[in-house]
């Protein structure tokens, strides 16, 4: 049985102090959590080091939020793998919707990413996902496919399986609009079924695939009941210590269900 990953994807948001206190306040809520439920955050770049010394032996893991393509050298701003491998960090986010929306991110600067991440062992968290006018315009299951083909070219067998999917529909970040289960499962269910026809059944029984698009305490258990939802990618729910610790007091109430 897959774990449920409850990944917080911070942002833009909180300044040294606030992370400081919230990691602090984390430490303590992590004692609850059973085993199960695997618990990420995404500080920004500044304060994973203060994350991670932290939340040290936990069991709460930091990711970062984005990677750059490129190897160290003269890339002003840019922050390289290697880099994020000498903070010891175990998981990134690339790809996300506000990435391609704001820094013009393709599937192939995505697949650029990934390929760096595989090489210093850090796990990608993957993001997809269709827009309003491509859903209203019933593309997304062409879109989605497109996606994971081009983030995807040249990944093989051995590597697939170090990755995680996040599906967000992009119609509902940031929008108070969120899938319903349903929708969200149909799309979980196709990229699964895309696993296996690319790879084979054990790694599409095996990936996580995660959902991202205003998930909240209201409706995540919801979400999390569906067979092909392993967890959540959560944007501003996860900034609030209140919010994110209910997600996770969910998430394994959710588990124990599952393993009955």
């Amino acid at each position: 049985m897959r774990d449920i990953i409850m990944a917080g994807n911070w942002k833009m948001n909180l300044d040294a102090s606030a992370v400081e206190k919230f990691c602090n306040e984390l430490l303590e809520f992590s004692h609850s959590v059973e085993e199960g439920v695997k618990m990420i955050i995404a500080p920004a770049y500044p304060f994973l080091a203060m994350g991670k010394l932290i939340l040290s032996g936990t069991g709460v893991e930091l990711a970062a939020q984005d990677v750059s393509f490129r190897s160290d050298g003269a890339f002003t701003g840019e922050v390289s793998n290697t880099m994020l491998a000498s903070l010891d960090l175990k998981y990134c986010i690339i790809g996300h919707s506000e990435r391609r929306q704001y820094h013009s991110e393709t599937d192939r600067t995505v697949n650029a990413r990934l390929k760096k991440l595989l090489e210093v062992g850090i796990t990608p968290i993957v993001c997809l996902g269709e827009t309003l006018e491509e859903r209203e315009g019933n593309r997304t299951q062409e879109v989605v496919l497109s996606q994971l083909k081009g983030c995807f070219d040249g990944i093989g067998l051995h590597d697939i399986g170090k990755c995680i999917i996040a599906y967000e529909p992009v119609w509902a970040i940031g929008t108070g609009r969120t899938a319903t289960p349903t929708q969200a499962q149909e799309v979980h269910a196709l990229i699964r079924k895309w696993l296996e026809d690319q790879y084979d059944n054990q790694t599409s029984q095996e990936l996580h695939i995660l959902y991202g698009g205003s998930a909240k305490p209201e409706n995540i258990r919801e979400l999390l009941m569906q067979p092909d939802i392993d967890g959540g990618l959560i944007g501003g729910a996860s900034i609030v210590l209140a919010q994110y610790s209910k997600m996770i007091q969910t998430a394994c109430e959710v588990y124990q269900e599952r393993k009955k």
